[in-house]
């Protein structure tokens, strides 16, 4: 009968061998998924500026379609209809994304 090992010895004897094969692996796929995920959150936050970006375009068409078709329109001046438009635009910005912080921001 061949001689028996402990399996404690077997592991005492794998382990460091272990360790030093599986730390870099480790330490690789650790720094690849940060990488991943820090890659994922800038092309996350450039598509909400995208989104913020086209519902501000899409604010400003309609006070210009409001403003065209007489809507809002004041007897003062060039001066004062900009400044009501600059308003407009600005209420209809953060209205039209539903965005709770906007709204509760104004309460």
């Amino acid at each position: 009968m061949p001689p028996v090992v402990p399996p404690f010895l077997i592991g005492l004897v794998v382990a460091p061998l272990a360790k030093r094969l599986l730390e870099p692996l480790i330490r690789g796929v650790l720094k690849t998924s940060v990488d991943v995920a820090l890659e994922v959150k800038k092309a996350v936050q450039e598509a909400g500026e995208n989104i913020h970006d086209l519902a501000a375009e899409v604010a400003a068409d309609m006070v210009a379609a409001q403003l065209a078709a007489g809507y809002g329109h004041r007897s003062t001046g060039g001066a004062a209809s900009n400044v009501e438009t600059a308003d407009l635009v600005e209420g209809e910005a953060g209205t039209s994304h539903g965005c709770a912080t906007a709204d509760a921001g104004r309460a």
